[in-house]
């Protein structure tokens, strides 16, 4: 038995006019090449739309692609079990043909109130949505499980795994399909993951997770851990521009073996950095010229690194206007001043030093006021201990009477 693992699609992305069709390219030629290996099952991992309110462009372009398993002649694959009722056109269309199975991604969560648009997908008759559901095929005596749960907030993924608490079947391949940051594989440190690969249920053969973008394999004692990574990028970091787009090949016999098939059509992408931008615009100039030119124009992301005084915003708009015929430039900067990076450097030295919070304080206020010009009109360190106490009266005075001293002696001499 051979199947096509795919995820995270992201139908519908794009950063410019000129990328708006690289998604649906993308997953064309995955879907194509997938059918091409005379795969018998087809899994989506999630994140097949880019958005959870898809524009009319976008349908026309998903329905198209998820029509191409339908022209094919089902190779005798059937459907024995399901946890889920399914409805007449899943029997007349995805059963009849090259089944599709999916579960959905956060990107393709329903907005409260609205239909889940890969449930739409499945009322057309084009795949097989399962959440916290399994469905079951069989060919020529082999028979696979496939227990599928859909994105839920990271928050709440290991208490609804267990409260879901899917057990493999003896007697069959058993596969697990997940979209969920899965410590060490985390996709976003914004929302901390509550599944780790040791909280995993136990028992699966292979288990396989989206939402990741990188091609990754792992093993879990006797279960292949399996993350299929994005058709197309869509964070450009440099990882990004390191590995290859595409999907795996899961082929199950008396062993499970696994390809990964590499998409050739592609947009090429390129991460730069510049650092000490002190000859900004050779020096990008240079580095881009490395590049060879293709058919669809590269992707290049320059990030810009070093003194905030040493940047030139005149340069990085004459590179656009130079190279728009020829790169899809995006440039990020990470830039700092001498000033601040005393700051941190004097914080890094306090946090190391062993000191209370309030002789902590103390340096803190000593070295501004150096950075000032203070010339001592007032006793700085009584005022500190004063607002310390919480005695801002006092403290006040002391600045406004020490003032008025000033004032005075300044009008005799001036007079």
């Amino acid at each position: 038995m051979k199947i096509a693992i795919l995820s995270d699609f992201h139908l519908g992305f794009s950063i410019t006019s000129e990328t708006q069709e690289d998604s649906f390219e993308a997953a064309k030629e995955a879907m194509k090449k997938a059918i091409e290996k005379n795969v018998d099952l087809i899994i989506i991992a999630g994140d097949i739309f880019d958005s959870r309110n898809p524009k009319a462009r976008v349908w026309y372009s998903v329905l198209k692609i998820f029509s191409l398993p339908l022209k094919v002649k089902n190779s005798g694959i059937k459907l024995i079990a399901s946890s889920k009722p399914l409805d007449k056109i899943v029997y007349e269309r995805t059963l009849n043909h090259l089944p599709v199975v999916a579960i959905h991604g956060n990107h393709d969560r329903n907005p409260k109130g609205e239909v889940n648009i890969v449930k739409a997908l499945e009322n057309a008759g084009l795949l097989i949505h399962l959440h916290t559901d399994w469905i079951e095929f069989e060919k020529n005596g082999m028979k696979i499980r496939i227990y599928g749960m859909s994105h839920v907030p990271e928050r709440f993924a290991y208490d609804m795994l267990k409260e879901w608490s899917p057990k493999p079947e003896s007697g069959r391949i058993n596969v697990l399909v997940l979209h969920q940051n899965i410590d060490p594989y985390v996709y976003s440190p914004l929302e901390k993951p509550t599944l780790r690969l040791s909280n995993l249920p136990k028992g699966f053969d292979v288990i396989i997770n989206g939402h990741i973008h990188e091609f990754q394999v792992d093993r879990i004692n006797n279960t292949l851990f399996l993350v299929p990574g994005s058709t197309i990028i869509t964070q450009f970091k440099s990882t990004e521009a390191e590995k290859k787009k595409g999907f795996v090949i899961l082929e199950i016999s008396d062993t499970i073996k696994y390809e990964f098939v590499e998409l050739k059509n592609s947009r090429k992408f390129y991460y730069l950095e510049i650092k000490n931008p002190k000859n900004l615009e050779e020096e990008i100039e240079r580095k881009l010229n490395q590049i060879p030119t293709t058919s669809k124009k590269p992707i290049v992301k320059i990030k810009i690194i070093g003194e905030e005084s040493e940047y030139n915003e005149s340069a990085v708009r004459r590179i656009e206007k130079k190279y728009k015929d020829k790169f899809v430039l995006l440039f990020s900067k990470e830039l700092y001043s001498k000033e601040l990076e005393e700051k941190i450097e004097l914080l890094n030295q306090l946090k190391s030093e062993d000191k209370s919070i309030f002789m902590k304080g103390l340096s803190l206020l000593e070295a501004n006021l150096k950075n000032l010009g203070f010339r001592g009109f007032f006793d700085w360190e009584k005022i500190f201990h004063l607002l310390a106490d919480k005695e801002i009266d006092n403290a006040l005075n002391l600045i406004l009477n020490k003032q008025s001293t000033l004032d005075s002696l300044l009008r005799k001499f001036v007079g």
